[in-house]
């Protein structure tokens, strides 16, 4: 069986997997039937989520055009899920053209699917990896090739570490990204949240799925920064995170926080 010519002959499509759902809902080609009644479901559960979806995405643009304008030339982009267009290569190396990145994420077809777009010049490259297992990540050969952590990084944990529970102890895996970080580096997170609404219906939809989610409040998710400092306007929802727009309708409901932070030492 295949997908757009990709072998799916390691992918489980019998369970929705989170980069296929949120592909789906940012209305890409990538997912399976499986993937479009899960997201339709959580869409049903909550109404603003292609909204919220597409929000986390631009989020993720300003704050990569943030990283780069600030001199990072090193994007570490963990749970990339897959590739939307403009994915972080095209919007780094727009604003500078020697930026490397490199994309981890667990699942196989966003491996699949991911090579086919990197660049042919060794600046990009993606692993088959696991947030989980930290070290694993960092000591990865196609990690190395791309990335020097003698140099400052932008290290990407975008709308990933909610699907780790706390018995996954996702503070302690961001401590050991961070301490393999040199000063200078920046953590670029954003993390899916309850505060504005409840979300138990569309928690359940996730449950259901290849990985559950796990929502935290503010507090919870400022301590992912822990020894870092958040840059203006700290952790906020993400269309309020330096907005280059006019934020999009019932922003105010959209339960995502998202922040930027540069590692002083």
């Amino acid at each position: 069986m295949t997908q757009d010519g990709v072998q799916a002959v390691n992918i489980d499509t019998s369970k929705p997997h989170p980069a296929r759902i949120y592909d789906y809902l940012l209305g890409g080609k990538d997912n399976y039937e499986v993937d479009q009644r899960a997201a339709d479901e959580l869409a049903a559960a909550a109404p603003e989520v292609r909204i919220g979806v597409r929000a986390n995405r631009a989020f993720l643009h300003r704050a990569v055009r943030y990283v780069v304008g600030s001199g990072v030339r090193q994007i570490l982009d963990i749970g990339t899920g897959l590739p939307t267009s403009p994915n972080v290569h095209e919007v780094a190396q727009e604003a500078a053209a020697d930026v490397r990145v490199a994309y981890v994420d667990n699942d196989p077809i966003v491996a699949a699917h991911g090579n086919a777009l990197l660049s042919r010049s060794g600046t990009t490259s993606i692993v088959l990896g696991d947030l989980r297992d930290p070290r694993s990540v960092l000591d990865h050969p196609d990690v190395r090739k791309v990335i020097d952590f003698d140099q400052p990084v932008a290290l990407l944990l975008v709308a990933i570490l909610h699907f780790l529970t706390d018995a996954e102890q996702p503070a302690q895996v961001v401590a050991a990204l961070r301490d393999a970080l040199p000063a200078g580096s920046y953590l670029v997170l954003s993390h899916a949240t309850d505060d504005f609404a409840d979300r138990s219906a569309a928690q359940a939809v996730y449950n259901r799925a290849t990985a559950s989610l796990n929502l935290r409040s503010r507090a919870e998710v400022e301590r992912f920064f822990d020894g870092f400092e958040l840059v203006e306007p700290g952790l906020a929802q993400v269309p309020f995170w330096r907005p280059d727009t006019p934020p999009p309708p019932r922003s105010a409901e959209i339960g995502f926080y998202g922040g930027v932070a540069r590692k002083l030492a």
